[in-house]
């Protein structure tokens, strides 16, 4: 039988724990990650973060399937046209690439903001403050903001944005199929 990648769902934050538990079982799997410097208020830290938030990459047959399956912390295959999604082996090499390469890579999903949302920024100089989208623009978001007696236009990358309804939860990962 010939192996595949397949994307796998995972329960949040067990990416890196999925990937370790798949590995120790024998199964070929991949957990992208990035490193980012984590504040605390004592200190400042380098972490690891998974670069697709539950998700990870495994390539297996189909006999492999029900092991992948039974692996805790591991919620179901992601489907595409009611079969699992099959990821080339040129896409898998290429987030290799970059993650080894490109140590500031990040996802952004521009499918979940769009014209008219109320949004929140996360980080930088309008930290915390609420706005209406007015455009999104390549991996820019051009909105104007609430609460400052004046209509300020200010173009804010999407990664540092959260939808103003859901404010603990970043922006989902694109996803990754194949037609």
């Amino acid at each position: 039988m010939k192996q595949q990648w397949l994307v796998i769902y995972t329960r949040p934050r067990w990416e890196k724990k999925v990937d370790r538990l798949l590995q120790m079982q024998g199964i070929e799997s991949y957990c992208p990650v990035k490193k980012v410097i984590s504040q605390w208020t004592d200190r400042k830290k380098a972490v690891e973060l998974p670069l697709f938030s539950s998700y990870v990459f495994v390539r297996i047959d189909e006999r492999e399937e029900y092991k992948v399956r039974q692996t805790l912390g591991v919620l179901n295959f992601v489907y595409y046209m009611a079969k699992p999604a099959v990821i080339r082996d040129q896409v898998i090499e290429k987030i290799k690439h970059y993650t080894r390469h490109c140590s500031d890579a990040e996802v952004v999903s521009l499918r979940e903001i769009s014209t008219g949302d109320r949004i929140r920024v996360k980080n930088g100089l309008f930290y915390n403050q609420e706005g209406t989208v007015i455009k999104v623009q390549g991996k820019n978001v051009i909105m104007v903001f609430d609460h400052l007696d004046c209509a300020l236009l200010s173009n804010i990358p999407v990664s540092d944005v959260i939808l103003s309804g859901n404010a603990s939860a970043p922006l989902a990962a694109n996803r990754f199929i194949r037609h």
